[in-house]
C-alpha cells in the first residue's frame, strides 16, 4: 500500500514545547446525511461521493445518532468500492433501548426529539 499524496510528516511550528510530527490525509470524500422514518427505529440514509480522481477501496460507514445531545444508538454500514468521481449510497438503521424511550418521552410530551447524526467514513486508498 503506497501513502497517499500529501500524506507527509511534517514538524508544525517551532513552539517552547517542541515540534509536534504531523501527517496530513487528503480528504476524498464528502457525505450528505437524510432521514427517513424516525421513530423507535431510525434510518439514517448517506449519500458518500468520491472527489478524487482515483478509486477509493473498501469505504465503511459508521453513524452516531443523538437525540436532544444524548447518544442513543450507532450503525455500520459496508460500502464497498466508489469509483473515481462517482456516488455511492450506504444506510443502517439505528435500533436501540435508549433511541425508544427517548421517542416514547416526546410521544407523552416530555422533551423534544431533535436529532442529529454524526458521520465517519473509513476507506483505504491507493495511488
Amino acid at each position: 500500500m503506497a501513502a497517499p499524496a500529501g500524506a507527509t510528516s511534517s514538524s508544525a511550528g517551532a513552539s517552547s514545547a517542541g515540534a509536534v510530527a504531523v501527517t496530513a490525509k487528503p480528504h476524498l470524500i464528502r457525505g450528505k446525511i437524510s432521514f427517513g422514518r424516525c421513530g423507535h427505529t431510525c434510518r439514517v440514509k448517506v449519500r458518500i461521493k468520491n472527489i478524487s480522481r482515483t478509486t477509493v477501496f473498501n469505504v465503511r460507514l459508521k453513524a452516531r445518532l443523538k437525540v436532544n445531545g444524548r447518544h442513543v444508538g450507532t450503525c455500520y454500514d459496508n460500502v464497498g468500492t466508489i469509483r473515481a468521481r462517482k456516488t455511492r449510497w450506504a444506510s443502517c438503521t439505528v435500533r436501540s433501548r435508549s433511541l425508544s424511550r427517548a421517542y416514547n418521552r416526546y410521544l407523552a410530551g416530555r422533551s423534544d426529539y431533535n436529532r442529529h447524526v454524526f458521520t465517519t467514513t473509513y476507506y483505504r486508498y491507493y495511488r
